[in-house]
């Protein structure tokens, strides 16, 4: 009779478990989805292969038409180019498991994207 339970709570424990998104994978969605915004193509023009995302509850429909208030923070789309291949890089360490190092990649793409407009 305590075989079945037993057995059962075996083969839950060894059954696969849906992968759950990281925090990194999130934080990679995030930025991909801010480089597509009117504000970085404000910044880059609209690179190949990539298309304009609209219609974010969070986003701006359209770019801002001050400056950012620190001048370091302003972006160019040399530092938005570079922050793509940072994500790319970032996702592969996400791949790998490697939470810190994506974690330390992202921080360095948000540094590299700055204030988009």
């Amino acid at each position: 009779m305590r075989l079945v339970p037993i057995l059962t709570t075996v083969v839950l424990a060894l059954a696969p478990l849906p992968a759950l998104a990281s925090s990194c994978a999130e934080q990679i969605g995030t930025i991909e989805r801010r480089l597509d915004s009117a504000g970085a193509v404000q910044v880059t023009g609209l690179q190949a292969g990539h298309s304009l995302r609209t219609g974010s509850p969070r986003g701006l429909s359209e770019g801002r038409p001050d400056a950012p208030s620190d001048p370091d923070t302003v972006s160019t789309a040399d530092h938005v180019a570079m922050a793509r291949t940072l994500i790319v890089r970032a996702a592969d360490e996400d791949r790998r498991g490697d939470k810190r190092a994506c974690e330390d990649t992202m921080t360095e793409a948000k540094g590299m994207i700055g204030a988009l407009p």
